[in-house]
């Protein structure tokens, strides 16, 4: 009785009103891009739907993990989220006319810039959690699919794949739960992860002529198929007896924090 009492006790409003503020602070985002620019209905949807569909999973994830505050490292990636919900609103506006890409490359660079930022932040304080972890992971991943999306209305659709990619490996996992394995920590794999926002963010610029462009791109697609084939040949070979097991819980992915 008294644990029954202990988790019933919870509180979750304080950080769901963190989650609250990342929704307001995304819809004052598209408003300003929205005077700034005059942005247009697929923008206006996209980047709505990004925002509730942020502050909905979000705020289930927290209600689950129990955590007894937000934390700095959380604050920092929903602050990530919000600038990636404002890309993914110029991203999608994109196709009715060219994008400030002035606008779009300046979010992005702030984007990736704090990505470096969160994880220090949370060792710092000691607020790191597989939660944080996984929140970040997606928002980076979230970010090179619409930059995947952007650049390959230029290149071509074979470019999706770097977007694509993450996605189709935890889909998967859920068929074969060996692949859920923790990996281990890998600066090559956290490089190549990196890298690809940087590169695909230098094709979408424009800065380069179209063939050069590909080029990085191409280079992009190659240090990502590298690392991912590195990192599923490593599950395949250490978990033998894992391939065929049916029925496995998927854990959180590897933190990246």
């Amino acid at each position: 009785m008294a644990l029954n009492n202990t988790y019933d006790a919870y509180d979750a409003r304080p950080v769901q009103q963190e989650t609250a503020v990342g929704a307001g602070a995304q819809i004052l985002l598209l408003t300003l891009l929205g005077t700034a620019i005059g942005m247009g209905t697929a923008g206006w949807l996209t980047g709505l739907a990004f925002a509730f569909a942020t502050w909905a999973v979000l705020s289930r994830a927290l209600h689950r993990s129990r955590l007894p505050s937000f934390g700095p490292a959380n604050r920092v990636t929903l602050g990530r989220a919000v600038l990636v919900g404002g890309v993914t609103a110029l991203v999608a506006d994109s196709f009715r006319g060219a994008p400030p890409v002035s606008l779009l490359v300046g979010l992005t660079v702030v984007a990736l810039v704090l990505d470096g930022v969160d994880g220090r932040v949370a060792r710092r304080t000691g607020t790191s959690s597989p939660l944080g972890a996984r929140f970040d992971m997606e928002v980076d991943a979230f970010l090179i699919l619409v930059l995947s999306v952007y650049v390959a209305t230029d290149l071509g659709p074979w470019v999706l794949l770097i977007g694509g990619m993450r996605y189709v490996f935890v889909a998967a996992a859920r068929l074969w739960p060996w692949l859920t394995a923790p990996l281990p920590p890998s600066t090559a794999r956290k490089t190549v992860a990196a890298l690809q926002g940087v590169l695909l963010l230098l094709a979408g610029a424009a800065l380069l002529p179209r063939t050069a462009n590909a080029g990085v791109v191409l280079l992009a697609l190659g240090l990502l198929v590298w690392s991912f084939g590195r990192d599923v040949l490593w599950l395949w070979r250490r978990t033998p007896r894992e391939k065929d097991t049916p029925d496995t819980v998927m854990p959180d992915l590897p933190a990246q924090r």
